[in-house]
């Protein structure tokens, strides 16, 4: 007969085949919006990705790329198995944990386990692990190839490897066990650092089993030293130990005069014969815990080395190589995120602080010729002493954040906040909206997957009456509260029967989420949804799950006097719960059949001429391009650039290489005028009697160093200036005749000037650069903008681009003032959008396309509507009725709801004839606008974007339906309209009008 030890490892086994085969099954085809698309392209080449970098995870996907066999389509597919197979994993040392948590709660000895225990904790395993397989956050990562997943393994099987060390009787065993778990956590170092957020809470583990009469001061101390030891590998281990390596290499190098390397050669001596001779003693002196912790440390430092990648890769200069951390000095800059900014913890600013002084910290050092040159200092930052906090939580200096804090807040303009404010944001909208929210979402419900969409409960379902447009969506998952409630009473349970281990979970539950709210201290508006960082958390939760369905099996046995029996009706009576669960969420994470976020990266591309250079705007814009190029090998002639990048010396010293297919970029500005510290904001001064001044003389003169330029800044630096915001490109009109590169619609609009005029009051170095690229290049490469970069870059040249597809091209014409819509090459970005544009799987409505689909689908028609709109107004009605149909084609409302873009299409449809189309358009628009706006006023929600653009939709609509005579129509919008808002709000024309 089997015992409990075979009886848990084949169950587990099993679990491991459940969790991973539905992770395969459900696992995205090609490369995520987000990180996905690059993290896929540099682990293919093995190239440096942002800070603080995964050099350990692009090691190991980098091999699971190789089962493609050779197939670069299938790269992305093969490392996105690599997360589910991970994932599957996690789901193992989860059902572990939790019959070792229920051992424990069960006092029994290892081999003691009896047929009614065997039961109760394989049940509880089994539900507690297929729960969490289930969840909303984890499920999401468990299918895409990010750090997530595997960071999650490393998490499940450390806090396995404790409860396995806590059974452990021979000293021996257990200090082999804990250089096993120190190993661990190294290698856990080069994919995510939420491994570390454990150690607090398994410093409990260490206590409770050494200290057979624990007190809460002594478990306190515990979780302290368990802090401790978090800090030193966070803070003194990880960036410390290059740290100083590299003070010692610049003293050796500044000071003594030496080589290059000669300091960090010495260091690394040094340090391994401390270790080494620490380790003799400890041995000779048979100190047994010093020489774990040695060995330990060693052991950390060996799974840390990963990070020699990072080095090792970044001085081959790979195409993509963010921040480029060649030397000691950018590596520990890398290493610590300096490029992400500060973020106040303990004591900092409020948002209406203002700044009293700034002062030079540190100095800023760059590898030279023949020493580390100081190139620029730290800023240091004094605000107003009255206008600080302890705890700062509203502390944000952009102007964006200072509204939302406002509107939160309830604060009128040159109100402060008070430490109340402060809290209540804290408890509100970082704890609440951006913590307990999804928290709920996995083990509650989650009404939707629209952005900031709250989570539902038992009442929401019975109650409520959702409009069919949230019921509809895929994200629409209710639980009824069924996993919440049995976590619950598992977590009154396990507190009761077993506290020692209820106080370890519960750490672990609070470090990886509440907790690391509070460390996070995040804005008050963030890009996406980021429930995928607190997946730690609701996996502790899952353990309290599994020992809910232990307090069943005992209150049950209780009453039957027989454990065996109370065990199987206890996992039959939670197992549905799973089943629910799976069924809920399996249609809005099954990602298979979707394509379009490499699709429209490709779309992105394809909009570009030959030899292009296209300018993006962030990651989601960017991501993807990457590993359409790297990868795929899709048009590696164009030269992506992104915008945000500009700004540092080290993305502009790439872009004067070879990449790929791309010849390197042209610039006047020299080396040291873009490096570091210099030219990193240039003030814009307007000197009298000076309108504008020539970019090309300006350049001139700011290569040159000339003093014509310096101002000082407070009396005690100085730098560069631009004398006046419009900056005048002499158009090389030999050069525009021999490329042919204007449209002959266009070429009436040709000017022999360009105003490269400043938007703001200064100029970044990003911005600068941008002028001289588009200065040096002098119309031999396009170069183009997305959305994004156009939205955002430092000079306004809206009137100089023409729109050919998605991107915008810069041409040396000008947009008449009398003309409202954009430029559009209509022939061109027709053949684009018709023929060099994919929309794979976008009229499939089986196919799960969520809200990043939804918006990329939206900027898809929203050019679509342009390119039309310039058709019709060369009189060319059936190419852009054969357009408008083919976007309905390709995009239909069943797959891809109808959205703004598509209402603003309504009187094109018009124009073209296609009336009933229209009116289709209209109904289920409207329909769904009507029902949100009833929906928002029933449930007395604050309205957001989506409910103001309803409303806008809706009168947007009824103008159009009076002028093309459907009056009927027209009156029973305006009337429900008037019931729902009231008349005045409910009248006046809409802002949606594009043409």
């Amino acid at each position: 007969m089997l015992n409990f030890k075979q009886i848990n490892n084949v169950t587990g086994w099993v679990v491991f085949a459940i969790a991973t085969l539905v992770y395969i099954l459900t696992v995205e085809q090609t490369a995520s919006f987000w990180d996905p698309g690059e993290f896929i392209a540099v682990s293919y080449k093995l190239q440096v990705p942002h800070p603080p970098g995964a050099p350990f995870m692009l090691l190991v996907y980098r091999m699971f790329s190789f089962l493609a066999m050779g197939d670069p389509l299938q790269v992305a597919y093969w490392m996105n198995i690599g997360s589910a197979v991970f994932s599957g994993f996690t789901i193992l040392f989860l059902f572990w944990s939790i019959t070792l948590f229920g051992k424990r709660l069960f006092k029994i000895e290892e081999g003691q386990e009896n047929k009614g225990q065997t039961i109760a904790l394989i049940g509880a395993g089994l539900v507690g692990s297929l729960v969490y397989t289930f969840t909303d956050s984890f499920w999401f990562s468990a299918v895409e190839a990010e750090v997530y997943a595997m960071s999650s393994f490393f998490t499940a099987i450390v806090i396995w490897a404790f409860l396995k060390w806590d059974v452990i009787k021979d000293p021996r065993e257990e200090n082999k066990w804990m250089i096993f778990i120190a190993y661990l956590v190294g290698l856990s170092i080069g994919v995510h650092l939420l491994n570390l957020v454990t150690l607090p809470a398994l410093a409990l583990i260490y206590y409770f089993k050494k200290y057979q009469n624990p007190s809460i001061k002594g478990a306190f101390i515990a979780m302290f030293l368990g802090g401790v030891a978090l800090i030193i590998i966070n803070n003194l281990i990880i960036p410390g130990l290059p740290s100083l390596a590299g003070s010692m290499e610049i003293f050796f190098v500044n000071s003594l005069g030496l080589p290059f390397g000669s300091g960090i050669v010495v260091f690394i001596a040094l340090f391994l014969a401390t270790v080494y001779y620490a380790y003799r003693y400890s041995r000779k002196k048979e100190l047994a815990i010093l020489n774990t912790a040695l060995l330990s440390l060693i052991f950390i430092l060996i799974g840390y080395s990963s990070y020699a990648l990072i080095v090792i890769r970044a001085n081959q200069d790979p195409i993509i190589n963010e921040n480029a951390p060649k030397d000691i000095v950018s590596y520990v800059s890398y290493l610590k995120r300096e490029q992400y900014g500060y973020r106040p913890l303990l004591h900092g600013q409020y948002f209406t602080a203002k700044l009293v002084d700034q002062v030079e910290g540190d100095p800023v050092y760059m590898k030279g010729k023949d020493k580390y040159e100081i190139v620029d200092y730290s800023l240091v930052n004094t605000y107003d002493p009255t206008k600080t906090t302890i705890l700062p939580r509203v502390y944000s200096t952009q102007e964006s954040h200072k509204r939302i804090y406002r509107q939160k807040l309830g604060l009128r303009e040159g109100e402060d906040p008070t430490f109340g404010d402060n809290l209540y944001f804290m408890f509100s909208h970082q704890l609440g909206h951006m913590y307990w929210r999804y928290f709920l979402w996995n083990f509650s419900g989650r009404e939707s997957d629209f952005s900031d969409a709250p989570w539902m409960g038992i009442t929401d379902a019975i109650s409520t009456d959702y409009p069919e447009y949230i019921t509809e969506n895929k994200g629409h998952n209710n639980y009824l509260m069924l996993p919440l409630l049995l976590g619950i009473v598992g977590l009154f349970f396990q507190a009761k029967v077993d506290p020692k281990s209820f106080y370890v979970n519960l750490m672990l539950f609070l470090m990886m989420g509440v907790v690391l709210v509070l460390y996070l201290n995040s804005p008050p508006v963030e890009p996406r949804e980021r429930d995928y960082i607190y997946v730690g958390s609701f996996y502790a939760f899952a353990i309290w799950v599994g020992m809910g369905v232990l307090a069943i099996a005992h209150l049950i046995a209780k009453a039957n006097k027989n454990l065996a029996t109370a065990g199987i009706i206890a996992t039959l009576l939670t197992l549905p719960i799973v089943g629910l669960m799976a069924g809920e969420n399996w249609n809005d994470h099954n990602r298979r059949g979707r394509y379009f976020s490499v699709d429209s990266a490709r779309n992105f591309l394809a909009s570009c001429a030959p030899n292009a250079i296209l300018f993006t705007g962030g990651d989601n814009d960017t991501f993807p391009l990457w590993y359409v190029q790297e990868v795929e090998g899709f048009r590696t002639d164009v030269r992506v650039i992104v915008l945000s990048y500009f700004d540092t010396d080290w993305y502009v010293e790439q872009m004067t290489k070879q990449a790929d297919e791309s010849a390197p970029l042209p610039f006047s500005l020299s080396p040291e005028r873009y490096q570091k510290g210099t030219n990193d904001v240039l003030y814009v001064t307007e000197r009298e009697g000076l309108n504008a001044i020539s970019v090309k003389e300006y350049l001139k003169l700011l290569d040159g160093g000339s003093p014509l330029l310096k101002m000082e800044t407070g009396g005690k630096s100085v730098v560069n200036m631009v004398p006046s915001r419009n900056l005048i490109l002499e158009v090389d009109s030999a050069a525009v005749a021999n490329q042919n590169i204007i449209p002959e619609e266009f070429i009436e609009l040709f000017v022999p000037q360009m105003n490269l005029q400043v938007k703001g009051q200064y100029v970044t170095k990003g911005t600068l650069m941008l002028i001289d690229l588009i200065t040096s290049n002098n119309w031999d490469r396009p170069i183009y903008f997305n959305n994004t970069s156009l939205a955002t870059i430092g000079i306004n040249i809206d009137e100089h681009v023409v729109m050919e597809g998605l991107t915008y091209r810069l041409l040396p014409i000008r947009k008449p003032e009398f003309i409202r819509e954009e430029l559009v090459n209509a022939e061109l970005a027709y053949k684009n959008f018709k023929e060099n544009f994919a929309f794979r799987g976008m009229d499939n409505p089986d196919a799960y396309l969520d809200e990043e689909y939804r918006r990329f689908a939206s900027n898809h028609r929203s050019a679509l509507n342009s390119i039309v709109i310039a058709l019709l107004d060369q009189d060319k009605i059936e190419k852009a009725a054969e357009l408008l149909n083919y976007g309905l084609e390709v995009m239909p409302n069943e797959a891809i709801p109808y959205d703004l873009s598509s209402g603003q299409s309504v009187p094109l449809f018009f124009e073209v004839g296609e009336d009933e189309k229209a009116m289709d358009i209209i109904d289920k628009v409207s329909k769904k606008s009507l029902d949100m706006i009833e929906f928002y006023q029933t449930q007395n929600r604050d309205y957001d974007r989506e409910m103001m653009i309803s409303i806008e939709m809706v009168k947007y609509f009824i103008p159009l339906l009076e002028e093309r005579g459907y009056q009927e129509k027209a009156q029973e919008l305006k009337l429900r309209m008037s019931s729902l808002l009231g008349e005045e709000e409910s009248s006046g024309g809409s802002l949606l009008d594009r043409r």
